[in-house]
């Protein structure tokens, strides 16, 4: 069972997310709330009851500013899906570099939300393809972000097959997807994965993710 908790500040959103998961067996809202400050109090005062695997957080849900700060601070104990009325790369960018797992428009799919889901609760990063396509561009045109690998690092060059793996992962691929756009076996891929990791020093997908797009954006500033 997967535990959500949901921070908006907009009683039908708020009411409708819950609502959508409600008839999902292996999900359950443990909590929803109009702010972090609330969500806090609501688990403080249940400390014997379920805690969520992944918050589901409103971008603006404070105001008109975005909340990075709280994303910052939740995502060093728990999984931050962001979900937004808003995909403006600044926004998206933002989210992902203060340490969300991943970013949902409020417009996306119940489908892709549901997988959306699951993939940040089972350790995952996820972005539709139109927001990752989003983020690589955005990250081109600007500035890569801090964490990206350094040859003083310790971090080894990639072979030109594990360069076009991690691009695909970049873009929002499965290991299986990437595997059948390069006409390769799955455990093919699961080997690149772990040379990549190995060789830039990385850890989970999000950490890859956010790799291959400042990688891509070193590129194009050459």
């Amino acid at each position: 069972m997967i535990g959500i908790a949901i921070v908006d500040d907009h009683p039908i959103a708020l009411r409708g997310i819950d609502y959508l998961l409600a008839d999902v067996d292996d999900i359950k809202v443990v909590a929803a709330a109009d702010s972090v400050e609330e969500l806090r109090r609501q688990l403080a005062d249940a400390p014997d009851g379920p805690t969520p695997d992944v918050i589901l957080l409103d971008l603006y849900h404070d105001g008109d500013t975005a909340c990075l700060e709280a994303i910052a601070e939740l995502a060093t104990s728990t999984r931050v899906l962001v979900i937004s009325a808003s995909g403006r790369p600044e926004d998206v960018t933002g989210a992902i570099r203060a340490g969300a797992c991943g970013y949902i428009t409020k417009n996306t799919p119940l489908e892709m939300f549901r997988t959306a889901i699951y993939t940040a609760a089972g350790g995952g990063f996820w972005l539709s393809s139109k927001l990752a396509d989003i983020l690589c561009t955005e990250l081109s045109n600007h500035r890569p972000p801090p964490q990206a690998p350094k040859p003083s690092d310790g971090a080894q060059p990639l072979a030109p097959r594990e360069e076009e793996t991690l691009s695909l992962i970049a873009r929002g691929f499965t290991h299986t997807q990437v595997a059948t756009r390069m006409g390769i076996s799955r455990a093919t891929v699961d080997t690149y994965v772990e040379r990549i990791r190995t060789k830039l020093q990385l850890g989970n997908k999000a950490e890859l993710t956010r790799a291959a797009l400042a990688r891509a954006a070193e590129h194009d500033q050459r």
